[in-house]
């Protein structure tokens, strides 16, 4: 339907557009139809393209820290070592005996630097839960695979539970230690921030890393592999993972400062007024 109006009155001589793009239409004796015409750009407006915002660096960080995790609870699965028996009395000094998580693991810890730092402690709260809920889904669909009855045709069920049916207790001692060992590294980082501020970086990386990762690598360690190694090799494997982990985050400064740096960088970007 058309909108118009009706006009009353003797329709005039000459009828033609009317003003403001109004034409009036005989429609009767002593009656006209005013319609009015609408222009291109009220019937069609033009659409306003959303201003572009420059993306911040937190969900990376949050994809690499849960990917890294994750990936390290599956290669914790082997124990391994490196060179030969050395005992010092009761206490074994070689072999160097870690697990397949050493790899990766510690990337964490330096990912967990930059979350707390960059993004503060909430944020870096957040990440920690998210990994720990991957971790715990993880854990239990393996337990459900492995339960699972294997088709009849599939000669490998005895090896896949040899290698990941073993996660259960992997998974529970990484998701306990990484728990406590994560949240003690952030809040240690935060707490020493607010004494330093900006300064003395190297102090708040190594400080909290120190305390997170003797907490985990202890809880890791006995829960994971007590009863399963001797005293003197779960010992050894302790001190040596825990003395790694904090060479690696020492060794890893340079590599943490630039991290922190270009996120720090990029978030400074990203917090800028979006231009039209």
């Amino acid at each position: 339907m058309l909108p118009c109006a009706l006009v009353c009155g003797p329709a005039p001589d000459g009828v033609g557009p009317g003003l403001g793009g109004t034409d009036r239409i005989p429609v009767g004796t002593g009656t006209m139809l005013a319609v009015t015409a609408s222009s291109p750009e009220t019937e069609n407006p033009p659409r306003s393209t959303p201003a572009r915002r420059a993306l911040g660096c937190y969900d990376i960080v949050v994809g690499l820290f849960c990917g890294l995790l994750l990936i390290s609870n599956i290669a914790a699965t082997k124990p391994i070592q490196f060179g030969p028996e050395v005992m010092l009395g009761p206490v074994q000094l070689l072999p160097i005996v870690a697990d397949g998580g050493a790899f990766l693991f510690p990337l964490t810890y330096i990912l967990g630097d930059v979350l707390a730092e960059v993004y503060g402690l909430r944020r870096a709260r957040r990440t920690i839960f998210i990994g720990f809920g991957l971790a715990a889904v993880m854990s239990l669909c393996f337990l459900a695979v492995g339960a699972a009855p294997a088709a009849a045709s599939w000669p490998n069920q005895e090896a896949w539970s040899t290698v990941l049916g073993f996660v259960w207790r992997i998974s529970l001692a990484s998701l306990l230690g990484y728990l406590a060992g994560q949240l003690l590294n952030a809040w240690v980082l935060v707490k020493i921030r607010e004494r330093t501020g900006e300064k003395a970086l190297w102090a708040r990386l190594l400080g909290s890393t120190v305390v997170g990762e003797f907490a985990d690598t202890a809880i890791f360690c006995t829960v994971a592999f007590a009863g399963v190694m001797t005293g003197a090799e779960l010992l050894n494997y302790t001190v040596v993972g825990f003395v790694y982990k904090v060479l690696v985050e020492a060794a890893l400064l340079p590599i943490t400062y630039l991290v922190i740096r270009t996120v720090k960088r990029q978030e400074a970007i990203a917090e800028r007024p979006a231009q039209p």
